[in-house]
């Protein structure tokens, strides 16, 4: 087993070349997987919810002696250089949604979880994201953990002092359009001064590429981020900051999550992980919030997958423990934990799932994630996607926060992707 050249260059040029390269050159020992009782599982902070896994340790006991193991740091890196390497690597692996694509290609390093019967449990899960964990000659890679889908995120009682729909129903339906959605940021900032509708520009433009059903990069290894479905969400960036519904402020930081405490920044688009974000971000704002459907159509966000390593010595086994813990009851209990939303319907209608959130004043949020998540439009991910869709989310990154000029900016993004497209062997 040896992870390619290729499959490595890809690596490296997504952010992860240094790390990779050095795993290979750091020795050609045995690989190791499981031995007798011993099973490794990698996962990182949130990407499995604690209680289940908790649960399996316990329901496994007698088989195996189950030991997860949270990976800090740039999760993907680490274990690029851990198959490299070919040491130490660990029987069961978390694959992050974002950084699927690039695994696919090297789908030798991982068990076909065909082989295993992953196919008699396929009707229970999403289809769009069940494919996504299949490369392209057929073998299956990562089992769906969950999916991200986008929802609008607002404080109820700024809207509705906004004169702006602030019922749930009445947002999704008054808001579908980015047209709609843009014009109730003017609304809203001019009847509150000092109050925008978004941080900034970059979630406009991300969940709108994520609307649609191409990417940067096509099946036959074409560049096509210079195509119309990427220049008009960029567009429609641009146009969220010529109306000035956007802030100055940069997301994540103090200052920002000050403006979503004071009511300054009442909206966001984000994934529906973000709920947990939004609870241990500003806890001061319970009862405050109330989620929407996304304008413009259903988008998603993430979302991760488990794989089985060539290096395991007991698949089967293995295999058994990824369909419990990714059942789909056990995938509830994952979004009652950490927000994970479950990549499989029949969660969807479970108690614990439909009970009223308090922070988002009593409303079931399964009601807008739900239909969302189940029809998210199906896009092919390319291995190289990521490398060059980087280019031109920094540049419209810049429009928002540093006021660059857009034009320049879309100039230099196509440039750095030229570049990085000839690099990579990607026709342009």
């Amino acid at each position: 087993m040896r992870l390619s050249r290729r499959g490595l260059l890809r690596a490296g040029l997504a952010g992860t070349a240094a790390t990779a390269l050095g795993g290979l050159a750091s020795g050609c020992a045995v690989p190791t997987g499981s031995t007798g009782r011993n099973m490794v599982l990698w996962y990182w902070d949130g990407g499995l919810g604690e209680t289940v896994v908790r649960q399996a340790r316990t329901r496994f006991d007698n088989a195996v002696d189950l030991r997860a193991v949270k990976i800090g740091g740039y999760y993907r890196s680490k274990l690029i250089t851990t198959l490299a390497g070919r040491a130490h690597i660990p029987d069961i692996a978390g694959l992050k949604g974002e950084d699927m694509a690039s695994y696919l290609p090297d789908a030798d390093q991982f068990v076909d979880l065909r082989t295993l019967g992953a196919d008699r449990l396929k009707s229970g899960y999403l289809p769009w994201k069940w494919q996504a964990g299949i490369a392209e000659d057929g073998r299956m890679v990562g089992f769906p953990i969950d999916c991200g889908p986008v929802a609008h995120y607002y404080q109820y009682a700024v809207f509705r002092k906004a004169g702006l729909p602030y019922e749930p129903a009445d947002v999704s339906a008054e808001l579908n359009t980015w047209e709609k959605f843009f014009t109730a940021g003017e609304q809203l900032k001019k009847r509150l001064p000092g109050t925008y509708l978004l941080t900034d520009i970059t979630s406009v433009f991300e969940m709108s590429v994520n609307q649609g059903t191409e990417r940067f990069v096509d099946r036959d290894r074409h560049f096509i981020g210079d195509g119309e479905h990427v220049r008009a969400a960029w567009d429609r960036a641009v146009e969220a900051k010529r109306r000035r519904i956007v802030s100055n402020l940069v997301s994540g930081t103090p200052d920002q999550w000050s403006a979503v405490e004071d009511g300054t920044l009442p909206s966001q688009l984000n994934a529906s992980w973000a709920t947990n974000d939004i609870k241990n971000g500003v806890p001061r704002t319970k009862g405050r919030w109330r989620v929407a459907g996304c304008p413009g159509g259903p988008s998603n966000i993430g979302g991760s997958f488990l794989s089985i390593t060539r290096a395991c010595r007991e698949p089967e086994r293995a295999f058994e423990i990824i369909t419990w813990v990714l059942g789909a009851a056990n995938q509830a209990q994952g979004f009652v934990d950490a927000g994970l939303f479950p990549s499989t319907p029949a969660s969807y209608g479970m108690r614990k799932l439909r009970e009223p959130d308090p922070f988002f004043g009593g409303q079931i949020t399964m009601d807008v994630f739900g239909p969302a998540a189940r029809r998210i439009p199906v896009a092919y991910a390319s291995p190289y996607d990521m490398a060059l869709g980087q280019p031109v989310k920094d540049e419209i990154k810049s429009v928002g926060v540093l006021g660059k000029n857009p034009g320049q900016a879309w100039k230099d993004a196509m440039s750095k992707c030229r570049r990085i497209a000839q690099h990579l062997g990607v026709s342009v």
